[in-house]
């Protein structure tokens, strides 16, 4: 936790200001028994009405200064717990977003939301809570005791007794407390999992009649949490009746060995209530210490979790000093892989290997192979979003690592495999990569990717609603949205990855058609599971579980390349192919 507290620097104030509100309160709060010794001793012993309403009123006083004192405390509180867990919250957010898709598959999308939400609200709670009463609470067990000392030193020994005992409680509850609460946060990402899976999956669940198998598997993380919550509990459970045993036990002495000294002439009846009432305040601010020790534990282990984040280094980092403009060189190929292997562990197994070959400017590639062959893996290192293991990536004779992830991103447009569309508008989603984006350019490249038709039928066209990840538009339509938006960044390299697997024959046609005419300069890279769709390339490459098969025109690799013939053979008949 003392790693975030860092962010609390920016909240001085409120950190500083707030507890000192809050020890004002306490302060009085201890002068309030000495008064009512005093209306007992003095005012009722003497039946003074005078005495008693100057005193009462002297307690109405301290309750409204102490009141005005809680709340501007409460408000500091308040400011300063809010604007932490934004600050947080924004830095993980920023940390996140600094992941390749290594750390993302490595630590878990449902994590990473259960961490920014749940994990950063467990933290804001604890900073309250700090400001609040971490310093009250044992200031009025210090005040009542040292107060209790001057009423009588050698009755205020109960007080002495008692503080140790309720310290090991604590301190037993805590250690016993604090490694189930770990546990519950990552059992709470299991519940985060499912939910997002059902919730995504929705529609698969359906077809396949598994919502009852799907409730029970809920039901089961849903009851895997509240097991060890319970089982925490009951730990927890412990500390408020021993502690109010102890306190009680400690009542109890009071008065009896006070009564005696009563008889004996060294303490007053007032002072004994006084006695009393510091040893409820002292039970109460007991109270609050098991509840922040629940309070800090939780946030202890959230606080990890957070750090977690925080403390992974990213495995793609740009040059110290990176190219922030790519420079297009004639005499040099425009993207030229040497050697390139890829391994998503440090397994040995080998995703990609040995892949070499070069692509010109205005070139029309496809790649094509089995399912797991490694052909996505193959055109997401291009855009840096893996790096190789071994070889390297070259755009225009300069190794990738070289160039700043922006300017590298910007002269590539990448359609990946499921169609992503943000809720807004589909002028909003098409402006991604162009922020000046015009109606004309809007407009160019829905007509190449085929999507002007359904768009201009719609009665706001281009400001038409997209709902949460397009989910009022079919997948072939999603799809050829997403082609647009890579075209209107105009980017030198647009990558195809398997982006048109819910078009028809006849669209898929005629979007191949489009970017050959309109996008004559762009050189476009498809993957693809289905020949027809690469068959027109100047060059095919293929993959046979991540090594290159063979490389080639779709006439040549039918001679040479038995894995591209068997493919070709298994989407259409014998005659169709040698036609």
């Amino acid at each position: 936790m003392f790693e975030l507290a860092k962010y609390l620097k920016h909240f001085k104030k409120e950190v500083i200001l707030g507890p000192l509100f809050k020890l004002t309160e306490a302060i009085f709060e201890l002068i309030v028994p000495l008064i009512m010794a005093k209306i007992i001793d003095i005012g009722i012993k003497n039946s003074d009405l005078s005495y008693i309403l100057r005193q009462g009123g002297i307690l109405v006083l301290l309750g409204i200064v102490g009141l005005t004192c809680a709340l501007i405390c409460q408000y500091f509180a308040a400011k300063a717990s809010q604007g932490f867990g934004t600050m947080v919250r924004n830095d993980l957010f920023a940390k996140i977003n600094s992941f390749s898709h290594t750390e993302i598959d490595a630590v878990g999308t449902a994590s990473m939301i259960n961490r920014i939400n749940n994990d950063v609200n467990q933290l804001q709670v604890a900073v309250a809570m700090l400001i609040r009463l971490v310093v009250r609470a044992p200031f009025l067990i210090i005040g009542a005791t040292v107060m209790s000392m001057f009423l009588d030193l050698r009755l205020s020994l109960i007080f002495w007794i008692a503080a140790p005992l309720i310290a090991a409680t604590l301190f037993l509850v805590m250690g016993k407390s604090i490694p189930f609460y770990r546990v519950i946060q990552k059992k709470l990402d299991k519940i985060s999992l499912i939910t997002r899976e059902n919730l995504e999956g929705v529609r698969v669940i359906r077809a396949f009649c598994k919502q009852d198998s799907e409730k029970h598997r809920f039901a089961e993380a849903a009851e895997d949490v509240s097991d060890c919550a319970v089982h925490v509990a009951k730990i927890s459970a412990f500390l408020n009746p021993v502690t109010y045993i102890i306190m009680n036990l400690a009542i109890v002495a009071i008065i009896w060995f006070g009564g005696m000294r009563v008889n004996s002439g060294a303490l007053s009846q007032g002072q004994i209530i006084a006695f009393v009432n510091y040893m409820t305040q002292i039970l109460l601010a007991l109270v609050v210490v098991a509840n922040l020790v629940v309070i800090f534990t939780k946030a202890s282990a959230s606080a990890a979790r957070v750090n977690e984040i925080f403390h992974i280094r990213p495995s793609l980092v740009e040059t110290p000093k990176p190219l922030a403009e790519i420079k297009p060189i004639q005499s040099q190929a425009l993207l030229e892989f040497k050697n390139v292997s890829f391994s998503y562990s440090n397994n040995g197994e080998d995703a990609l290997q040995n892949i070499s070959f070069q692509v010109w400017e205005g070139e029309r590639i496809g790649i094509i192979g089995g399912t797991g062959s490694g052909k996505s893996t193959l055109v997401q290192l291009i855009p840096r979003f893996y790096d190789v293991t071994q070889g390297e990536i070259l755009l225009y004779g300069i190794n990738i690592k070289k160039y700043a992830f922006g300017a590298l991103r910007r002269f590539i447009g990448m359609v990946p495999q499921k169609a992503v569309l943000f809720s807004g508008t589909i002028r909003e989603n098409l402006s991604w990569g162009n922020e000046t984006i015009t109606d004309k350019e809007i407009s160019e490249a829905l007509q190449t990717a085929q999507a002007s038709e359904f768009v201009e039928q719609m009665d706001q066209k281009y400001d038409a609603e997209v709902r949460q990840g397009g989910k009022n538009f079919s997948g072939g339509q999603r799809q050829r949205l997403t082609i647009a938006r890579a075209l209107t960044s105009h980017p030198k390299i647009l990558i195809l990855d398997d982006s048109s697997s819910a078009l028809d024959y006849a669209t898929e046609a005629s979007l191949s058609k489009a970017l050959r005419e309109n996008q004559q300069n762009m050189t476009v890279i498809t993957v693809s599971q289905r020949a027809h769709s690469i068959q027109d390339s100047d060059r095919i490459i293929v993959l046979d579980d991540g090594i290159p098969a063979g490389i080639g025109t779709h006439e040549s690799l039918l001679k040479t390349c038995e894995v591209y013939r068997e493919i070709v053979l298994s989407q259409q008949t014998e005659k169709e192919e040698i036609a």
